[in-house]
């Protein structure tokens, strides 16, 4: 199975509609799945009309520290070991106390502690839906719990559950910015289409998703959308393309449309013939990179 993931440096670009759009047509053709890795803000499962997910799993990809109040001598080495600011001091029972949105589930507390009082336990931390969707292909999403942490091992663990679906594409929807997600979102991806607009902060934080790009020496090609906003800057972001020799895979312009369709729960491509074209040839010159 070959893996499209599609990325933006900064959040609004239209990243997701973008994914879904390109979804529907490539479905058209191939034999895909799509996954949603924004695993704080999944939201490509409303954009192709889901409302409910067929099943639903709970999933555990972190671990937390837990207090056996017994064995604890009140050392406070634990307090001063974590880096995270999770263990507190309870200064009435003299005996630390965690603070479980903090907890990272490290380990370092329970490393120090001479009495072995703290124990790692393993949390539901998230939750995987799966769905087919009304063009057919199967969507898998993930969603992390509120106040948890453990983002990018969730994303693992959606891909892992996209690899059963014996799908020839995965369309891969990552979260905005660069952190733990997107990171995971884009190891062993075969391709990335990198979503920007023309703005500065579009350009820049295009540059930086880049770099985690260019670290996993992954081919990507770059979709300017809303370009006649700003013809200016993206002018600028097609002479960076040019600079690093890298392809712009095409150029959407800003229309209302794209609001009415998110409005409707459906794909721009659903709902006006003529965009159809402009990601089918975006599509086209992604299968000529990852067939190549």
């Amino acid at each position: 199975m070959r893996t499209v993931t599609v990325v933006s440096g900064k959040g609004g670009v239209g990243k997701s509609s973008v994914t879904a759009s390109l979804a529907v047509l490539l479905s058209e053709e191939r034999k895909i799945a799509a996954a949603d890795c924004d695993v704080d803000a999944s939201n490509l499962a409303l954009i192709l009309g889901v409302e409910e997910f067929e099943e639903e799993e709970e999933l555990s990809t972190n671990e937390k520290a837990f207090l056996d109040e017994d064995k604890c001598t009140s050392c406070g080495k634990c307090k001063d070991i974590c880096t995270f600011s999770a263990i507190n001091w309870n200064e009435e029972r003299e005996i630390p106390r965690i603070n479980r949105y903090q907890c990272e589930g490290c380990g370092a507390c329970a490393l120090v502690c001479p009495e072995d009082a703290f124990e790692l336990k393993e949390i539901q931390n998230a939750k995987i839906g799966r769905v087919v969707t009304e063009c057919g292909f199967p969507l898998v999403s993930g969603q992390l719990k509120m106040g948890e942490a453990g983002s990018g091992k969730v994303v693992s663990e959606i891909k892992n559950k996209v690899d059963e679906e014996n799908a020839e594409i995965l369309l891969a929807d990552s979260a905005a910015g660069i952190g733990c997600p997107v990171i995971a979102s884009v190891r062993g991806s075969d391709y990335v289409v990198a979503v920007t607009e023309p703005s500065p902060s579009g350009l820049s934080d295009l540059k930086r998703v880049l770099e985690i790009v260019d670290h996993f020496g992954i081919d990507y090609g770059i979709i300017i959308n809303k370009y006649d906003l700003n013809k200016d800057f993206t002018g600028k972001i097609e002479e960076f393309a040019r600079g690093r020799d890298v392809k712009i895979l095409g150029k959407i312009p800003y229309d209302r449309a794209f609001v009415d369709s998110l409005v409707k729960m459906k794909p721009v491509v659903e709902e006006k013939e003529e965009y159809r074209k402009l990601f089918s040839d975006i599509n086209d010159k992604i299968l000529r990179s990852i067939e190549d």
